[in-house]
């Protein structure tokens, strides 16, 4: 019997191997990871930890957050808030602000055009920070300053301009974040003996030595830090205690309960450290404004 060319027998092997990994890799292996993924205890999780309603229809996702605010983007009062995101909560646009703690410098906006008009403008991060925590003051009746934020709810941040570049007497200083048609006054009048100035748009201030005043707010800023920044895939459902604890009184009095009764339904949806050990304790606020809902619906 004639043998086969050396090159085809080759192919044939190769062949044969390809057909049996397949088999293995492209069936045989991702049916056993399915099967085991439905096993109880992990069929949950693997289906996407999903949460249905009493109807069976799915309202959420124990590991997703969800923002609770109205059409204009305004909080609910009547629901614990989850914390900022720079994804909007959307499970396709995942992901983080990229903005670092050096982000402490606005884009300011035309001022025919203002923030919402002039797709150039941004808010540093630093910006970004002090009006959510203004905002949350407000909302939640405590002190919402912190430092590095100017009383009105912006960054903080001067341009020192020195006699000799990055050296010498202060010749000049801008308050970089508060546009002059904006504001009256900048946040601060003097600097070194040198008057402040509002920033003019579209001046150059690029020499400038960019320095940010701490201000006279608390160490201990009362509004949490998870409260004003967004997690790194933006779409957290957890928030920390301390932020659950700030939003009690308001929820409680919303709901018509009384602060302890909101507070033990807090505890009820806190998880712990892994371990006893690893991380941090956090409140699931998807979890716990569904049982809000079922336990103290709004009259």
């Amino acid at each position: 019997m004639a043998r086969l060319p050396r090159w085809v027998s080759q192919h044939l092997a190769a062949l044969r191997a390809l057909l049996v990994l397949t088999a293995i890799t492209g069936i045989a292996y991702p049916l056993a990871v399915l099967a085991v993924a439905q096993a109880p205890g992990l069929n949950d999780k693997a289906d996407g930890s999903l949460i249905l309603d009493d109807a069976g229809n799915v309202v959420g996702s124990s590991v997703i957050g969800q923002s609770f605010t109205d059409d204009e983007g305004d909080a609910l009062p009547t629901y614990f808030q989850s914390r900022p995101s720079a994804a909007a909560y959307d499970p396709m646009a995942t992901g983080a602000s990229n903005l670092g703690p050096e982000n402490v410098v606005d884009t300011l906006p035309d001022p025919d055009l203002g923030w919402d008009g002039d797709e150039n403008a941004a808010k540093s991060l630093l910006t970004q920070v002090c009006e959510r925590s203004f905002a949350i003051g407000e909302r939640e009746g405590v002190d919402g300053s912190r430092p590095y934020c100017t009383d009105s709810g912006i960054g903080a941040v001067l341009g020192v301009f020195h006699a000799e570049g990055t050296a010498g007497a202060v010749t000049r200083v801008v308050s970089l974040n508060e546009a002059c048609d904006t504001v009256e006054a900048p946040f601060v009048t003097e600097y070194e003996g040198v008057q402040v100035e509002c920033a003019a748009y579209g001046e150059d201030y690029a020499a400038a030595i960019i320095t940010p005043i701490r201000g006279d707010a608390p160490e201990d800023p009362a509004v949490p830090a998870d409260a004003v920044t967004a997690s790194g895939s933006g779409l957290d459902p957890h928030i920390s205690p301390e932020y659950a604890d700030l939003q009690v009184e308001r929820i409680a009095a919303e709901r018509g309960a009384s602060a302890d009764q909101i507070e033990a339904l807090v505890e009820e949806h806190t998880t712990g450290r892994f371990l006893g050990f690893m991380g941090e304790p956090a409140v699931n606020v998807v979890e716990l404004n569904l049982a809000l809902d079922e336990r103290y619906p709004v009259a």
